[in-house]
């Protein structure tokens, strides 16, 4: 299985790939891609959820478009810090769908990250509606900006 770090999953990341992340829900894909600085992360479309083969030929059809080379899957900790059965669900979807790729994951945990992607959308004035369409792909670009940045600290940490 191909679950690093975050730090092994940027030194793994092949010279002209960018980063993903991906907020695993039980309807829906939410889909974040960082640009190839590494430093934004901008949200796309959802997958909505069918089957996981199903779901992973789009995912990962969709990831190679976007020439990714890693994925930053949010793990949906309890606020306890315990891993309760979404959390399971979602290594789960790391362990099967690392079968049928070479891109590297790492798990980010995601608490909050709906909550401050709502907040984000209402700030915005964001209708209702189009919340709930964009939810996800928010939570997503939450997810991978939180790991941009955790990065972005570590190198400047590194360089002082």
């Amino acid at each position: 299985m191909s679950l690093f770090t975050l730090e092994e999953l940027l030194h793994s990341l092949p010279r002209g790939k960018v980063l993903a992340g991906l907020d695993l829900g039980t309807k829906t894909i939410g889909i974040a891609i960082s640009d190839l600085g590494l430093t934004l992360a901008t949200p796309r479309q959802v997958i909505r959820r069918t089957k996981f083969t199903r779901d992973a030929e789009i995912l990962l059809a969709m990831l190679e478009r976007e020439r990714v080379g890693g994925c930053v899957i949010g793990l949906p900790v309890n606020m306890d810090g315990s891993e309760g059965p979404r959390a399971q669900a979602s290594r789960a979807f790391v362990r099967n769908i690392s079968m049928k790729t070479d891109i590297g994951f790492a798990l980010w945990d995601e608490r909050l990250s709906t909550v401050a992607a709502e907040r984000a959308l209402l700030e915005m004035d964001v209708s209702r509606k189009k919340r709930a369409e964009r939810i996800d792909s928010a939570a997503a670009a939450f997810i991978l900006q939180g790991a941009l940045d955790r990065l972005s600290s570590a190198s400047t940490d590194r360089s002082s």
